[in-house]
């Protein structure tokens, strides 16, 4: 009989393209998606793959099951979110949420909400890409962006502001038409950035990154001058907010559950606990 579950690594592989990418992808060794792949070739008689020295190639085969295989994927994570719908107080609740905000806004703060989830285990994956929650990657997520994919329950959490960040110390030694810039990698997307490339004219720019959290520990050791959200202000001592040039951005951030799922008690007892800490007047005098 066929093992349901290897159809995860036929379309991790897909998705991936590499061995590597679908055993990252599925926190397994790339020898167990090898095997896996080859067991399910054995029940279905098919050569899925091509094995080549390139990589892993789909057959036509392969390519012609793809879809069907899509299907049973949505109808087996619908069921199990189904499933979680009905559970009880108790078990995992993953909670989704960028980097730096899981770092100094979250992880410090989540001490009251565990201590009253007796029997609910909080997992915190501090993710930079958006997970699926249609496919169970996570419960609840929290997002800079307005998701617009069908069946999700979407609030708004709070607002996020943004600021110009340099050390007193450089401040003190460069005056404002010879500061430096350190800034996020080049063609961003984010608001913030596209605001801060604007800013700089033909400034100069003397390190890129693709991580604020880089990019706030930069300015704090006399780099330059950086645009940051302002709860950020708190992962080094020596950052100072640069008042008289004030960046007018505010971000709405997300909270993100499947419409499935959402009426789980312990998913529901857990946005509720995020949506209580987001609106308390400590939370809004850090994300403004």
């Amino acid at each position: 009989m066929m093992n349901w579950d290897d159809l995860r690594y036929f379309l991790a592989l897909v998705d991936c393209g590499t061995l590597t990418g679908a055993a990252r992808r599925l926190q397994v060794e790339h020898t167990t998606v090898a095997r896996r792949i080859d067991a399910l070739e054995v029940v279905l008689k098919l050569r899925l793959f091509d094995r080549l020295v390139r990589g892993w190639q789909l057959t036509a085969e392969g390519q012609d099951l793809i879809e069907h295989a899509r299907e049973v994927e949505e109808r087996w994570f619908s069921f199990e979110r189904k499933a979680l719908s009905a559970s009880k107080m108790e078990g995992v609740v993953r909670i989704s949420a960028p980097p730096s905000l899981s770092t100094f806004l979250l992880a410090p703060r989540l001490k009251i909400l565990c201590a009253s989830l007796t029997g609910v285990e909080l997992e915190l994956q501090a993710e930079r890409h958006q997970v699926s929650l249609g496919k169970r990657e996570a419960d609840i997520a929290l997002r800079m962006a307005r998701p617009q994919t069908a069946g999700l329950v979407i609030k708004p959490l709070a607002s996020v502001g943004y600021g110009l960040y340099a050390s007193k110390a450089y401040l003190k030694k460069h005056k404002e038409d010879d500061w430096e810039f350190v800034a996020y990698e080049k063609h961003s997307a984010t608001p913030h950035h596209q605001w801060l490339e604007d800013y700089l004219a033909q400034r100069k720019v003397v390190l890129r990154s693709n991580d604020q959290m880089v990019l706030a520990q930069c300015a704090a050791a006399n780099l330059g001058v950086t645009v940051l959200p302002h709860y950020l202000r708190q992962s080094h001592r020596h950052l100072y907010r640069i008042e008289q040039q004030a960046c007018p951005l505010r971000r709405k951030l997300w909270l993100v559950m499947h419409d499935d799922v959402r009426r789980s008690p312990r998913v529901r007892a857990v946005a509720d606990g995020l949506i209580d800490l987001f609106s308390g007047a400590e939370m809004t005098d850090l994300l403004l």
